[in-house]
């Protein structure tokens, strides 16, 4: 897909490679107040939406895909901000938060994200994210569940037994930087279903944005992430999750069997709420935020 965006230049502090910009310049940016907050040394970019007279109220923090940012969320926050307040931060490395060139792993976003929640003064909240954002619901939920109330997890990645031939893969490709451009474009082909309307201005917002904060610190953010999903799974934990989830999924979301695997999940977690939506594939925020938003909400105001 074509685009005259060019990549942002790079600055080097401390040895480190960061991407330069803390704001979108070219890339479509949420309508939400965009603030920043350093947790454990990483300056995150977040948006706090609060209706009137709930900001006080348990809060939902929503936690995004593999090296996506927060307006992912853009069109599901208003079904989930109507009453109650919405945290939604850039994870390090992705969005617009810093983005060192430095290892990535799972418990590296746990770690941001529980500070996360230190710094903005919330001790307890619900969880939602769809892909990577659904894995760390649970991977959460299951490492501090006294902190967290209900989850709302779909599509998420871990649906799968332990994929070591994808994690050597990743490993492999994270050494050529050319690469990165053609796996991701393969990426992008099983986000959306081919018929959904919105499919071509949604891959070329994606596509802008990528091109906009691509550096090295993102590279390495998007290899070390996708291996460290591949290598583990949520088989192993999900019967020692004891909240009240909200799980889902798409019907055409067949790569890596994620419509298999989020079914045999569902059949693991011993307090579950399964949810199919017909039609629709990986990228569910996009695709169906009305309904996806709707329900969760629902889920959560019971």
């Amino acid at each position: 897909m074509s685009s005259s965006v060019a990549p942002p230049p790079l600055i080097h502090v401390g040895g480190s490679t960061l991407v330069s910009l803390r704001r979108p310049r070219h890339a479509e940016v949420t309508r939400h107040e965009q603030r920043d907050v350093t947790v454990n040394g990483l300056r995150l970019r977040y948006i706090d939406v609060a209706p009137s007279g709930h900001e006080d109220d348990e809060p939902i923090l929503l936690i995004h895909g593999h090296s996506s940012r927060l307006e992912e969320y853009e069109d599901l926050i208003p079904h989930l901000g109507a009453r109650r307040r919405v945290l939604v931060p850039d994870l390090p490395g992705s969005g617009y938060s810093d983005k060192p060139d430095r290892d990535y792993d799972l418990a590296l976003f746990e770690d941001t994200l529980l500070g996360f929640l230190d710094a903005v003064g919330v001790k307890r909240a619900h969880l939602g994210g769809g892909s990577l954002g659904g894995n760390l619901v649970l991977r959460l939920g299951h490492r501090e569940p006294e902190r967290f109330d209900r989850l709302a997890a779909w599509a998420p990645a871990g649906s799968w037994d332990p994929m070591h031939h994808w994690a050597l893969f990743g490993r492999v490709m994270k050494r050529l930087r050319f690469m990165f451009w053609p796996c991701l474009w393969v990426q992008s082909r099983f986000w959306f279903r081919r018929d959904w309307e919105g499919r071509d201005a949604a891959l070329e917002a994606a596509w802008t944005y990528y091109r906009e904060v691509y550096g090295a610190g993102f590279h390495r953010m998007y290899w070390d992430i996708g291996v460290d999903q591949a290598r583990q799974s949520l088989f192993d934990r999900a019967h020692e999750i004891p909240h009240e989830t909200w799980l889902a999924y798409g019907d055409q979301d067949k790569a890596l069997n994620m419509d298999r695997g989020v079914q045999r999940l569902a059949t693991l977690l011993p307090n579950v709420k399964l949810r199919v939506f017909e039609g629709a594939r990986h990228s569910l925020a996009n695709e169906v935020p009305e309904e996806l938003g709707r329900e969760v909400d629902e889920f959560l105001a019971r």
